[in-house]
């Protein structure tokens, strides 16, 4: 699928929340991540652009090193601001929001000019642009449906499309990462089925032992399957809703709760 019309949309739905939430004044919480502010929101995705901006633009091999904040490009005086770090309760201010308007054009535009194909280093074995890509298109339509709910209104789903992928991409890449970077005690054969109701995804995820296997469509069996939208399933894999009105359990319900001790946050 193509990434960039997808990452160019929600980056600026993003900005237009958090423009929203800057009319409302004050530092308003973001309740999909009770420690953050929206200012705090916003310097998260805003630095992570500009860190991937980094490695993609200088077509780094190793990782930045992030002790060292002019990887962030904040500006020399960013009086109430966030800091990097800990959470705080900061307002949200316009240069704050130009901030991250700017990078995120320039992360677009970089993504734009260079080849998929082309090698930089990325925490995954694939070691490519269109790995960034794809991370920073599914984490900014994340962040985005995150700013949304801070103004009020029901965020709106991700679209059908990309939320499949993201479901995809949360399963192979991400469940094994975590579970490394957080040594997940090893699985017991448990078997989590995801069902697409509004469009024709099936995922299988194995887990044995120190692996996760995926496997796709109609075929194996599950000892509990969770079926919902495309975006309602991405969103509970990224730990946004529960199970509830929106997605609906078969099988096993104690297995269920077993997925985010053999996925741990992160």
């Amino acid at each position: 699928m193509d990434y960039l019309p997808h990452f160019r949309r929600e980056a600026q739905a993003f900005e237009d929340a958090i423009r929203q939430a800057a009319d409302i004044g004050g530092a308003p919480t973001v309740p999909s991540c009770p420690d953050w502010s929206v200012a705090d929101l916003t310097l998260h995705l805003g630095g992570i652009h500009r860190y991937v901006g980094l490695i993609v633009r200088e077509r780094l091999q190793e990782p930045p090193d992030t002790a060292d904040l002019t990887v962030f490009r904040l500006p020399t005086d960013p009086e109430g601001w966030p800091l990097p770090g800990p959470p705080g309760r900061e307002p949200l201010t316009g240069e704050l929001i130009a901030w991250f308007a700017d990078g995120a054009r320039a992360l677009e535009a970089l993504f734009g000019s260079r080849a998929g194909s082309e090698a930089v280093w990325t925490w995954s074995a694939e070691r490519s642009v269109a790995f960034w890509l794809r991370v920073q298109t599914i984490e900014v339509a994340v962040h985005r449906w995150d700013a949304e709910s801070t103004v009020g209104a029901s965020p709106r789903p991700v679209d059908a499309e990309l939320a499949a992928d993201a479901v995809h991409h949360t399963l192979t890449v991400m469940a094994p990462a975590r579970r490394a970077w957080k040594q997940a005690p090893d699985g017991t054969g448990e078997r989590f089925r995801f069902r697409q109701t509004d469009g024709p995804g099936r995922w299988t995820a194995h887990f044995e032992g120190g692996d996760v296997r995926l496997t796709e469509g109609e075929d194996g069996g599950w000892d509990v399957e969770l079926s919902g939208t495309a975006s309602d399933l991405m969103l509970f894999l990224w730990q946004r809703i529960p199970v509830g009105e929106r997605l609906r359990v078969a099988g096993d319900q104690t297995v269920l709760d077993r997925y985010f001790t053999l996925v741990p946050p992160v």
